[in-house]
């Protein structure tokens, strides 16, 4: 294996390793994809101004996001099927994060559960990603579990009322745990590796649903449940009954637009996330990076905001924080380096993007991360609030 420097080379290393079905559902987003693939371009052309003859001793990439320390702004962000990507995904990356020093969130639909991380990891905090679901009794059991597991903070994901179509789940019949078409078992048995993991593990399912939801005992009661589940009736309402019915630290995630920001203010949430869902959901909305400014101008003063969406070097994580966003997160970034090397691989995308983002500080001037701020940008390359 070559020297692994970016968070490419574990792309490359995990498509390798992880069956078809599981790695192109991580790599990829709905439609044509143009918003996943904008989320990742439109980085590309903000620059930075390079300055010299500063003292660069003593830097530290270290923050806060919700009034938590982070050995830099950068969360794990919530990712389903991760357990599909390595067997016990969830609970190697919550591992890889509490090592590192930086939140770890776990998605509804994850397959190790929220119990099965928390007694994992001795019990340290991580966040905990909430989708509503129509079994109102069931929302409320999973906010008092995630309570129950000392989960720090609850992010409330808002763009999943509807599913987009993604279409290469669709040819690939994506299920938990996988169908066994002809296809898929000769494409699974060119993948040992996670085969045998596979075998090792008892959590192929989804963890935090069967055996949760009454009538819901395996995947074939499950894809039922599932499939009527997604809440299109989902208002800002139920934002006010989570918010009392957690009544902890409440992230609010799916936001595009100022006027919805404006009401995750109205609901008091502590943050929000800037999030398009990866290009997952709306086809054709813009990307997280030129959405930012504009909500950053109109609420940034009275909530904190966060990012997520085509995050894949130390770089990206420097160019949203000098735009305004107090707090980044990586889905597939994470991903690749999990299917690539297990919890090593985590580490290791940890690793690439701190060391990015600690020397492209410095060449910039700063030397500590609450320094930074829009002007070490190149003016007119990074997107404003009017453009």
């Amino acid at each position: 294996m070559s020297v692994i420097t970016t968070i490419e080379d574990l792309r490359v290393l995990a498509q390798k390793r992880v069956p078809r079905m599981f790695y192109d559902y991580a790599d990829s987003g709905s439609w044509t994809e143009s918003t996943y693939r904008a989320n990742e371009d439109d980085f590309k052309r903000i620059k930075f101004r390079q300055r010299v003859a500063v003292n660069m001793e003593g830097r530290s990439t270290a923050t806060t996001m919700v009034g938590q320390n982070v050995a830099m702004p950068v969360a794990i962000a919530p990712t389903g099927l991760t357990g599909m990507q390595h067997a016990d995904g969830e609970i190697l990356a919550a591992h890889a994060a509490k090592k590192f020093g930086v939140p770890f969130t776990l998605s509804t639909m994850s397959i190790c559960s929220i119990e099965d991380v928390a007694k994992e990891t001795g019990n340290h905090p991580f966040w905990f990603q909430l989708y509503v679901m129509r079994d109102r009794d069931f929302i409320e059991r999973l906010i008092d579990r995630a309570k129950a597991a000392n989960c720090s903070a609850l992010v409330l994901t808002l763009d999943l009322q509807v599913l987009g179509q993604r279409h290469k789940d669709l040819k690939n019949g994506l299920s938990a745990p996988p169908k066994l078409t002809l296809a898929n078992m000769i494409n699974m048995a060119t993948k040992p590796r996670w085969c045998l993991g596979m075998a090792g593990t008892r959590r192929r399912e989804f963890g935090n649903i069967v055996g949760h939801v009454k009538g819901v005992s395996n995947m074939g009661s499950l894809s039922e449940w599932t499939a009527q589940q997604f809440d299109p009736r989902l208002n800002w309402g139920d934002v006010e009954w989570i918010k009392k019915r957690w009544g902890g630290k409440l992230i609010i995630k799916g936001i595009m637009d100022v006027e919805d920001a404006k009401l995750c203010v109205q609901a008091g949430a502590d943050a929000l996330i800037v999030s398009n869902h990866g290009g997952r959901q709306l086809d054709g909305a813009d990307s997280s990076i030129n959405a930012l400014p504009a909500i950053v101008d109109a609420v940034g003063s009275q909530i904190e905001v966060h990012i997520d969406g085509g995050i894949r070097s130390g770089q990206d994580v420097l160019k949203a924080y000098a735009l305004g966003a107090k707090g980044t997160y990586i889905g597939r970034a994470f991903l690749y380096g999990l299917g690539a090397m297990g919890e090593v691989g985590v580490t290791k995308a940890l690793e690439i993007i701190h060391k990015e983002l600690d020397l492209s500080m410095a060449f910039c001037g700063r030397t500590q991360m609450t320094a930074v701020d829009k002007s070490i940008l190149l003016p007119g390359s990074f997107p404003t609030a009017t453009s």
